[in-house]
């Protein structure tokens, strides 16, 4: 072979490599798709669908948050902790309306990322230190407003969880409608722009005169209330509130979405496309394990094998 067809072959290689990188997740949907399409019973019925997005839509809203603290080359650990917060504040204020309740809750979601984002950007704490300290701190919290599981008996609520428009579940369309938002801000904004450009480098981008330390608050601080909106609505799906196991690994479940959706760790860069695939691809996993009658250990291992081979990804992405 001479020098000139193994430069071939390795540059084929390479962008084959590439291209599994960037959109293997799509690949890897598709494939669980045809998988459940031909061994799944009644997998194609509108019910099944409906529920499958259903579940996906508080994971899809986390990750969203995620990409953001990704982007900035960060992590956001105390997401699982914001969902239990938000649950136990719903609890706490469904007697004065669901709205009121919601908000409450929300801008609970927000106080725990602007305390993230001032850590970091203030106090210049690693990211991954300073939320899992509000990880713990979050989940404590939530258990101390909110000792046990609560039943949540709200019409309002009820209407969330179960409502829909044209047979488009509210859950469904609110995280669509983030999804579409959080795409927009990156791409199409200043905001977006001083994001991955922090990620790429915060030393270049706090000698070019940015907003480094606004930009890093808002971004958590965006994180925090996507986290307490994915609680708030898994609340009214399950109407119920319970702190104790609400969110529990779902930083995990994000940030594999994340990655597995073409976001490298290292930041500067957010696929919001692919973070959406990513969210699918870990609950058509899960579901089609538990279809299959398998425990629920082997789609913690499943799912332990997704998030090995996302951080692998990552690492080749980040020596691009």
């Amino acid at each position: 072979m001479t020098q000139l067809t193994l430069g071939r072959v390795t540059a084929d290689r390479d962008r084959l490599r590439r291209l599994l990188q960037d959109y293997g997740v799509y690949l890897g949907v598709a494939v669980l798709l045809l998988v459940n399409v031909a061994f799944t019973p009644h997998f194609l019925s509108a019910e099944n669908f409906r529920t499958q997005a259903v579940q996906v839509a508080p994971v899809l809203i986390v990750a969203l948050g995620m990409a953001l603290a990704i982007g900035t080359e960060g992590v956001d650990l105390s997401v699982g902790s914001v969902m239990a917060l938000a649950t136990s504040l719903v609890s706490l204020y469904l007697g004065y309306g669901p709205w009121i309740a919601l908000l409450v809750a929300v801008a609970g979601g927000l106080v725990v990322g602007l305390a993230n984002g001032s850590l970091i950007a203030f106090v210049g704490v690693q990211p991954i230190v300073a939320t899992l300290a509000l990880m713990v701190a979050g989940r404590g919290l939530a258990l101390v407003l909110l000792p046990q599981l609560k039943q949540v008996h709200d019409p309002g609520m009820a209407a969330l969880g179960s409502g829909a428009v044209l047979g488009v579940p509210y859950l469904v369309l609110i995280a669509a409608g983030l999804a579409l938002l959080t795409a927009f801000v990156v791409r199409r904004t200043t905001f977006g722009r001083q994001l991955l450009a922090l990620g790429d480098s915060r030393p270049a981008a706090r000698l070019a005169g940015l907003p480094v330390r606004r930009v890093l608050i808002l971004v958590y601080a965006a994180s925090g209330a996507f986290a307490a909106v994915a609680g708030v609505l898994a609340t009214a799906r399950l109407t119920a509130s319970d702190p104790t196991s609400l969110g529990t690994l779902m930083e995990l479940s994000a940030i594999t979405a994340v990655v597995v959706g073409g976001t490298p760790l290292s930041g500067g860069r957010v696929r919001i496309g692919g973070t959406v695939a990513g969210a699918v691809l870990i609950q058509l996993l899960t579901a089609t394990l538990i279809k299959h009658d398998l425990p629920p250990s082997w789609t913690q291992i499943a799912q332990a094998v997704v998030i090995v081979l996302a951080v692998y990804a990552a690492r080749e992405r980040g020596k691009r």
